[in-house]
């Protein structure tokens, strides 16, 4: 019932909707793409040396580790590429959940037919909060999926107690699969499911033009009341989001040669640099595709969700703790 009528918002407002996300993807693409190839310009001189030492090794007849004397710096400059990325990342998500809350408001009212710049005059003054609607939400399920990263890596550099680690090749102990996988794997899992609980927040802001600290207060004491609802359709919408971008990479994946093949020309036949623009392309393509395939369903399937948690409040079964 409640996908039904998500997919029914976006059929009746798929044009301001869809003419909006694919305003966000070329903006996407562009920033996006910018950082990227900021990235690989910052890291140039480093991948030039990875291709000097490999020849100097071959002419030598020496063996050689691939980016043995860069691999600090490149993981530096790849670090500092993803926070960009997620921050323009957290940009997006705002941009278009806003814009989908709006657009169900909208419907709601009877208010007629939106156009394209009457959905971003009426979202616009609520994505700035909305953004960090976005970032206060991802702190606390980053917070989650540390621990379990920071178990991982206790456990794989040997220092929980009663737990070895198991090298490749040889047979993992009992110890070893639970503590050093399945627990760190169980509390990242935890991260998601406090991830759904804060996925109405942004609607939240929206539809009741609130601060960022009282929407995410407001999403989780909405889907307090409703928990199995949000989880059922967080699941949904992870498995949907998942699929999307597996397919989105597969078919972005031809595309990685003729970009390999630019690259070589651009490089001087750099196949160090090159390699790592190839591994990624599938990759930065399906992203990039993602607002305007994948999120304006499951913008719309979450604002939805949002006013089905709204009339169980309305009927005594959601607390509201704001």
């Amino acid at each position: 019932m409640l996908v039904r009528e998500a997919l029914r918002t976006l059929g009746l407002a798929w044009r301001p909707l869809y003419g909006l996300a694919l305003r966000v993807t070329a903006l996407t693409t562009l920033v996006g793409g910018g950082i990227v190839a900021g990235g690989f310009l910052v890291g140039w001189d480093s991948f030039e040396a990875a291709r000097s030492d490999a020849e100097a090794a071959i002419a030598a007849e020496d063996s050689y580790v691939a980016y043995a004397d860069q691999m600090d710096t490149l993981e530096d400059i790849g670090l500092g590429v993803t926070v960009l990325l997620l921050a323009l990342a957290a940009a997006v998500v705002c941009v278009m959940q806003t814009a989908h809350t709006v657009a169900l408001d909208h419907s709601l009212d009877g208010e007629g037919r939106l156009t394209v710049k009457e959905l971003w005059a009426r979202a616009r003054p609520h994505v700035g909060v909305a953004y960090w609607v976005q970032w206060r939400s991802w702190v606390r399920v980053g917070a989650i999926a540390f621990l379990g990263f920071a178990l991982w890596v206790a456990v794989e550099a040997g220092e929980v107690p009663g737990v070895e680690r198991t090298g490749i090749g040889e047979t993992a102990t009992m110890q070893y699969r639970i503590v050093g996988w399945g627990l760190p794997i169980a509390i990242a899992g935890l991260g998601l499911l406090v991830y759904f609980r804060y996925c109405v927040a942004t609607a939240a802001l929206v539809s009741e033009n609130t601060s960022s600290r009282a929407a995410v207060k407001r999403a989780w004491a909405l889907t307090k009341g409703a928990p199995w609802k949000t989880y059922g359709i967080g699941l949904l919408l992870t498995a949907f989001v998942v699929l999307g971008f597996v397919v989105l990479r597969y078919a972005a994946t031809p595309l990685a040669h003729p970009i390999g093949l630019a690259m070589l020309w651009l490089s001087g036949d750099n196949v160090w640099v090159t390699g790592v623009l190839v591994l990624i392309t599938p990759t930065a393509i399906a992203l990039l595709l993602m607002p305007l395939v994948v999120l304006p369903p499951v913008c719309t399937v979450v604002a939805q969700l949002y006013r089905d948690l709204r009339v169980l409040e309305s009927d005594g079964r959601v607390t509201s703790a704001v």
